[in-house]
């Protein structure tokens, strides 16, 4: 077994449960949206609730834990173009890839149908307390012939926790082009994060054996118990939900919990570069700001496989690209992200005060602020 001492004890959660603008081409804006079908988006009535709004349907499943992350993403509507979020159990953060697939869901629920995201740029400005709901708020900023662009802002009260604007297409024909798909080993021969989970000594381990949504093999040296000697800059790995989304889940579904778990893997590549594993003693981490592209329809219930790379390294602030490709080479996605990474020294005061913690005298897992 994998022995975890009390230095370690948050690290590697944030890795799975979290850290915590496009503009069209087209000048004709649209005066009236149309009717939507079951994905969501606007319904034409008259009057003052003209644009009224619905929460796009999340089809819910009772297997554990993706059933916790589905049900997260079933806003609930409070008003005109504002929703409901709640974070995920037992987290001692929000975790920033739920807020963003929280928001994506929340703008969907404003669109015409037909119109998928094709990216959206965000700003994480703070903390968020998973033990008080949010609300996210939506902003038209365009409808055009050809694009929409949408603005939510996620609030805890007063402050303002994320800033996310995304930009809508619906389909269209024209040129065609991608990139090659690297060769990997195959996700079958590779070892699960889970299997690594189970073989730690320590209630962190058993958690996460539980409570992760998403089976993760690397291709490489995984970074959850030791650094990578190394300093690759680049890694790979391969993902899948541990339990099957309903086929009825729309795209919107789809591209949402893909851009709620590729945050887990954003600062991975930077860390194995400089060195570092979850389990660095004292270590900070956060995402500061996200980016990603959809070029294509997501699968998010096969094997996808991330290919990301760190290109810089400056200030504490890291700057990582991941492509994402499908089993057979298609490119997906694109996501890209600059964090913050700080140890203990040069300089630096790395808290470590981020992650889970674990209650010394009943060994259960602690939630609220770092």
């Amino acid at each position: 077994m994998i022995a975890i001492t009390k230095h370690d004890r948050a690290s590697i959660f944030d890795c799975f449960h979290g850290f915590s603008a496009a503009s069209g081409v087209d000048s004709q804006q649209v005066s009236a949206p149309k009717v939507s079908g079951l994905c969501g988006g606007v319904r034409e009535v008259s009057g003052e609730n003209r644009y009224m709004t619905r929460p796009i349907d999340v089809p819910l499943i009772s297997t554990e834990p993706v059933a916790s992350v589905l049900r997260i993403l079933a806003l609930e509507e409070s008003g005109h173009d504002r929703f409901v979020g709640h974070s995920l159990p037992q987290v001692r953060r929000v975790y920033g890839g739920q807020v963003v697939a929280q928001a994506l869901v929340a703008a969907a629920a404003t669109m015409d149908e037909g119109r998928l995201p094709h990216s959206f740029h965000t700003y994480f400005m703070r903390g968020g307390d998973p033990s008080i709901p949010f609300e996210l708020e939506v902003q038209r900023l365009r409808d055009g012939r050809s694009f929409s662009s949408r603005r939510v802002v996620c609030r805890q009260g007063e402050k303002e926790i994320l800033a996310l604007q995304a930009s809508y297409e619906g389909n269209e024909a024209g040129l065609s082009f991608t990139s090659d798909s690297p060769a990997m080993t195959p996700p079958e021969e590779l070892s699960s994060a889970l299997e690594i989970f189970r073989a730690m000594d320590h209630p962190v381990g058993r958690f996460l054996g539980k409570t992760t949504a998403f089976d993760v093999r690397h291709v490489q040296q995984s970074l959850y118990t030791q650094s990578d000697e190394s300093l690759a800059s680049r890694q790979q790995l391969w993902m899948k939900p541990r339990a099957e989304v309903p086929a009825e889940a729309s795209q919107h579904v789809h591209r949402a919990l893909l851009a709620y778990v590729i945050d887990q893997v954003m600062l991975e590549p930077a860390m194995r570069a400089l060195g570092l594993s979850w389990m660095t003693p004292g270590m900070s981490a956060a995402s500061l700001d996200h980016a990603m592209w959809f070029h294509r329809d997501v699968d998010i219930n096969e094997w996808l496989l991330f290919d990301g790379a760190c290109s810089n390294v400056n200030s504490s602030r890291t700057l990582v690209r991941y492509q994402v490709f499908t089993r057979n080479g298609t490119l997906v996605a694109e996501a890209e992200q600059q964090g913050m990474l700080r140890v203990p020294g040069n300089g630096q005061a790395g808290s470590g005060r981020w992650g889970f913690g674990v209650d010394a005298k009943t060994g259960q897992m602690r939630a609220g602020m770092a």
